[in-house]
């Protein structure tokens, strides 16, 4: 076909002093297109110098007006109306073109097919400039959102419903999702969605892209600065990223998450529409199959699925993560520090170093850890104790002060101390730990009798293991020792006389039979 001859090109060569033929042989081209090419531009007066700044359509245009130009057999839509309607939400050009086959149907004209509906549309955007295409670079950006359709939670014992929001995340690279599924929009559940995001992906991406909600976005002006939330911003760095909100009622600055968000409604919410869910990690297992599902679907218009082109092309490239997942946290300020050493929260007791005793100290809170803080000093660490705990204690060895008076008790240590009592008490702890298996088991009664000697004196404690000894019970215990000292029993004791046996003097006792004989002879 002539519109296949390069006309541009053979103008050149001829400019350059070659012949028709040498052009044809050169270029691979036939003669008669060369002769052609040559004669129209004579014939139009055309050289060289006048088509050079133009580009190769343009010439052969020039060269060859009006050839090339057909008119179509397939019914022509309205494609200023088409490029409206997909402005609309759900549309899609899959739906229009639906919606012109059934208009042709009626009219009796014939239909293009989906393929060549999409191509026409795409030339007719880039010749009115309706829209520009966005170039995305692998690993470079991720696009986060909440999905607007939601879902519900079911209880089977009171049929009451709990809504449930999902948050999406998306590389538009790869157009790879997450979708997490949550019982609220605060600001902590962001946050910790996207820690879960980046381990779903394996990495991290240098660019944030959210939408303008409170959570992340604390102010977007039209000209100036953007402010954002400290804890959204603070968990960015922690990966690497930043944070570049889109423009406000600009969708298309985040077109994939959008895109995405329509996915997910038809994928997981329309997927899932007739099972019902009771808790939400039953939930987010369902969700994450139905995710995986949608990420192998193999796209339309190139090669490869979701999930192959982010393994292959992006996932090697994304930022890798940090050592230590970044943790959620709050503050706490102006805590005392009791004068045992130890500062409460939420019922429970964690240590700090001695020295502290009577200041105030400000408290970091994450998911696992309560640190204590004094200006920008940390002075102590723990693990957070369950919240069903009560009144428990955790204590760090460091913040002890030394000596073995502060150090933890033990079965040795105990002893030691019962044997500065006495020897009946050292009995009654050595017959309270043979009656455990565990010496650690028997630490509380045993040094409950021997704290005995704080309110009473170590000499009547004493006395009162060594009366109780003397009593039926074997391994007497502070139910025992206690009531013997609360009644002053180990006093009255020594205050009694002691009892004396009666001793008989006299000879023998003599019978009826040795009276019956006549007694003595």
């Amino acid at each position: 076909m002539v519109r296949k001859i390069r006309a541009k090109l053979v103008l050149q060569l001829r400019a350059e002093g070659l012949s028709a033929r040498a052009i044809a042989a050169s270029q691979g081209m036939s003669r008669k297109s060369v002769t052609a090419v040559l004669e129209a531009a004579d014939t139009g007066g055309l050289r060289w110098d006048d088509v050079k700044d133009r580009t190769d359509g343009e010439v052969y245009g020039l060269v060859f007006p009006g050839r090339g130009e057909h008119q179509s057999v397939f019914a022509q839509p309205d494609w200023e109306q088409v490029h409206k309607e997909l402005a609309r939400v759900g549309v899609t050009l899959k739906l229009l073109h639906s919606e012109y086959t059934d208009d042709c149907t009626t009219a009796r004209t014939p239909a293009m097919g989906y393929d060549r509906f999409c191509r026409t549309y795409q030339r007719h955007v880039l010749v009115t400039g309706a829209a520009s295409r966005v170039g995305h670079k692998a690993a470079q950006t991720v696009e986060v959102d909440w999905s607007g359709p939601t879902m519900q939670l079911h209880d089977p014992a009171t049929a009451a419903a709990t809504r449930v929001y999902l948050f999406v995340g998306c590389l538009p690279f790869s157009r790879y999702a997450f979708v997490a599924p949550t019982l609220d929009m605060k600001q902590d559940t962001w946050l910790r969605a996207h820690v879960a995001m980046f381990e779903a992906f394996g990495g991290s991406s240098p660019r944030i892209v959210p939408d303008n909600l409170k959570t992340g976005v604390l102010k977007h002006p039209r000209e100036g600065e953007i402010v954002l939330n400290d804890a959204y911003r603070e968990m960015a760095a922690h990966y690497s990223a930043a944070v570049l909100p889109g423009r406000i009622r600009a969708p298309k600055d985040k077109a994939s998450v959008e895109n995405t968000v329509s996915h997910v409604a038809t994928w997981i919410i329309a997927g899932l529409r007739e099972r019902r869910f009771a808790t939400l990690p039953e939930l987010a297992a369902a969700i994450t199959e139905r995710v995986a599902d949608y990420n192998v679907e193999p796209f339309q218009k190139r090669p490869g699925s979701r999930s192959s082109v982010f393994a292959a092309e992006e996932q090697p490239l994304l930022t890798p993560l940090p050592q230590v997942a970044y943790e959620i946290s709050h503050w706490v300020y102006g805590r005392r520090v009791a004068r045992n050493g130890h500062l409460s929260w939420q019922r429970n007791h964690y240590s700090v170093p001695v020295a502290h005793i009577g200041t105030k100290v400000d408290l970091r809170i994450t998911d696992r850890v309560l640190e204590a803080y004094r200006g920008t000093e940390r002075l102590s660490s723990h693990l957070l104790l369950p919240e069903a705990a009560a009144n428990e204690y955790r204590t760090n060895d460091a913040d002890l002060p030394t000596g073995a008076r502060y150090q933890p008790w033990d079965a040795p240590r105990v002893r030691e101390w019962a044997e500065r009592i006495g020897p009946s008490a050292l009995v009654v702890v050595n017959r309270i730990f043979e009656s455990v298996p565990v010496d650690e088991q028997g630490l509380d009664a045993a040094l409950a009798v021997l704290r005995l000697s704080r309110r009473f004196s170590a000499e009547r404690v004493e006395a009162a293991c060594r009366i109780a000894l003397a009593g039926p019970i074997r391994s007497p215990r502070y139910a025992h020792v206690q009531p013997i000292l609360a009644t002053s029993q180990d006093k009255t004791a020594e205050l009694r006389p002691p009892r004396e046996e009666l001793v008989e003097h006299g000879g023998y006792v003599r019978g009826a039979s040795y009276y019956a004989e006549g007694g003595a002879k």
